[in-house]
């Protein structure tokens, strides 16, 4: 059963890790390492089963090598799960412990920060291993994400816009942002910046009341976001928001947000594509984060990584490009961008594991 996942998925390593005197029970897996070593987040979530984190684990990591290979980066796809409550199950030894297992990898699996993951849980990883990014910035990290990850979206909003119509003019056109984390609170911050008129709405209306008082932006209840009418819808939380029963409510000509997975899944792809909305694949659009902290391997330079954000606008023209080059929907055109880089950079590298990546950026301190 697990190797027939492995095969559909074409994974190349899972490792499963347990230490049962700190609690300790995760997975990693290494999706590819064509590109170079594999980068994703580590996950810390409380699955009902054992088979449903490693589901998870598998999809994640598969995204990640895709989402990495668009963003131009020397870097595979991998991810971390540990199966736990990030409430009432964190210590140090479950991360210091977790650390010891991706330092066994050799720098085959670089981890960082993800669902239920702080800085200080990855504090301790980083006291095991130097295969960690996303580390607090006195370690020569780059610290939170979130303004790189809004940033970029902005930057793949922009070339979405003016592939649809012709401009670049943010302020012209209406939001609707689902969602106001880190990232989604930081995004609607850029979009006010530019004189857009945005609704958000989120399940936390401490959130909601903060983007209507800081950015003035209009409320809306979490059901309601979907009949909105605002050129752009946004989700910036969950994924599958885009599916058979929102599709039809959606009036927005353009989505684009900061979400993974906002598709429920292709035939939902294809449907946009059918009725003239312009899809800005997701994991394209918010690869900001991830080209942010993969600067800290060989020393972390934040001009160097705003730089960096810009090109995500190139990203989305290319994928625009494919789609129309190809016939196919926008989310088959980044896979193939994805695919078309893999295999080509794919004939002139070695296969990863003949040689660990070089962390020039700072030395591990225990």
């Amino acid at each position: 059963m697990i190797f027939e996942q492995l095969e559909t998925y074409g994974h190349e390593q899972v490792v499963f890790c347990h230490n049962k005197d700190v609690g300790l029970k995760a997975i990693i897996a290494i999706h590819n390492t064509v590109l170079g070593p594999a980068l994703g987040g580590t996950r810390m979530w409380p699955y009902k089963t054992e088979q449903e984190a490693l589901n998870d684990v598998l999809r994640l990591s598969r995204g990640m090598t895709y989402k990495n290979a668009v963003a131009g980066l020397n870097l595979g796809g991998g991810k971390a799960v540990i199966i736990g409550d990030p409430s009432k199950d964190k210590s140090e030894a479950l991360f210091r412990a977790f650390g010891q297992f991706v330092d066994s990898q050799g720098g085959r699996y670089i981890t960082a920060e993800d669902v239920g993951i702080d800085v200080n849980d990855m504090e301790y990883v980083y006291r095991e291993t130097q295969f960690v990014t996303g580390v607090h910035q006195v370690h020569g990290g780059s610290g939170d994400p979130s303004p790189f990850t809004a940033y970029g979206t902005l930057q793949g909003l922009m070339a979405t816009l003016n592939h649809k119509f012709g401009d670049e003019e943010v302020g012209k056109y209406s939001y609707a942002v689902q969602g106001l984390g880190h990232v989604g609170m930081e995004f609607v911050k850029l979009l006010k910046e530019r004189g857009a008129k945005i609704f958000v709405t989120d399940i936390n209306p401490t959130l909601v009341e903060r983007a209507v008082e800081d950015h003035g932006a209009e409320a809306v209840a979490p059901d309601e976001i979907y009949d909105v009418d605002a050129t752009v819808y946004s989700p910036c939380a969950l994924g599958g928001t885009v599916n058979f029963d929102t599709l039809p409510r959606l009036k927005a000509k353009v989505i684009c947000g900061a979400a993974n997975n906002q598709l429920a899944n292709n035939e939902v792809g294809d449907e946009v594509a059918k009725r003239g909305i312009l899809y800005a694949p997701d994991y394209a659009v918010n690869a900001g984060g991830v080209m942010n902290i993969s600067l800290e391997i060989d020393g972390y330079n934040r001009e160097r990584a705003m730089r960096m954000m810009r090109t995500i606008y190139h990203n989305l023209s290319r994928i625009f490009e494919i789609a129309e080059r190809d016939g196919i929907p926008t989310y088959q055109a980044a896979d193939r961008l994805a695919e078309e880089r893999i295999e080509t950079i794919g004939k002139l590298k070695l296969p990863m594991g003949r040689g660990t990546p070089r962390f020039q950026g700072r030395v591990r301190g225990h």
